[in-house]
């Protein structure tokens, strides 16, 4: 099966203002920052990757869009973290919608793993998420309302050899994610959870074994893998207005068997 035909912009996230995380590249948060400017956000994206978040944002601006604003950022640095929140908020005005879409991959067996590989996982991958929703928190419950996207995995529900780190930080985003909603909500903020399966993007194959990803492609009850801008999709649902009684959330991007 084939991939749908790219979306037609709706408008959907007109009026919004949204700080994107790990936003460079082909990956999910370069498609998010790309389908975000298409439904008329205004943006703010970060990366530890200055050619490729800039690349990022002149491709925004060449297809007709406002071009976003640009920060490098480390989200393992609590002060580039606040940094970049506080800089967001200076250029945009506000921020209504945050996307945590920062992660660290790689594979590696239990007994070979070192202390500095499982540290940098859950570093990148979940203790980001948790700085950068303690540094916007104040901003959102000041203005009584907001939206968190975060970017977790599927492997925080399910069994994957290799993926330990991974996947335990994947979990935790999760988790982080339910009890920061219950937080958040009596201030009129909500917090959601992407979990997607398989999106294919140039960074992928550098960090996955070989065949690894044609194995888990069969998997799929589709017979294909996701393309980015589909997970970008789930994501922009989850951060619009059409999401509004969801909080607390985490929402499968998968087409795997049940």
């Amino acid at each position: 099966m084939t991939a749908p035909a790219y979306p037609i912009p709706s408008g959907m996230m007109a009026g919004k203002t949204m700080l994107i995380t790990a936003a460079a590249g082909s990956g999910i948060g370069g498609a998010t920052a790309r389908r975000a400017a298409e439904e008329g956000a205004r943006l703010f994206l970060s990366d530890t990757h200055e050619r490729r978040l800039n690349e990022t944002a002149d491709a925004i601006a060449a297809a007709g869009h406002a071009r976003p604003d640009v920060a490098v950022c480390d989200v393992t640095d609590e002060a580039q973290v606040q940094a970049i929140v506080a800089g967001a908020i200076d250029r945009l005005g506000h921020i209504d919608i945050l996307v945590n879409n920062a992660g660290l991959g790689g594979a590696a067996s239990i007994v070979e793993m070192t202390d500095q590989q499982w540290s940098s996982v859950i570093d990148v991958s979940l203790t980001s998420v948790f700085r950068m929703t303690r540094a916007i928190l104040p901003h959102l419950y000041a203005r009584g309302s907001g939206v968190i996207v975060n970017n977790a995995s599927v492997l925080g529900w399910r069994a994957q050899k290799l993926q330990a780190h991974y996947a335990a930080a994947k979990a935790g985003v999760m988790a982080f994610t339910r009890c920061a909603a219950v937080e958040a909500a009596e201030h009129g903020v909500r917090i959601n959870a992407v979990a997607p399966s398989l999106a294919m993007h140039a960074a992928l194959g550098k960090v996955t074994p070989p065949g690894l990803l044609e194995e888990l492609t069969k998997r799929e009850a589709l017979g294909r893998y996701a393309e980015p801008w589909e997970v970008a999709n789930v994501i922009l649902f989850l951060a619009s207005d059409l999401s509004s009684y969801m909080t607390g959330e985490i929402l499968a991007v998968s087409s795997q068997h049940a």
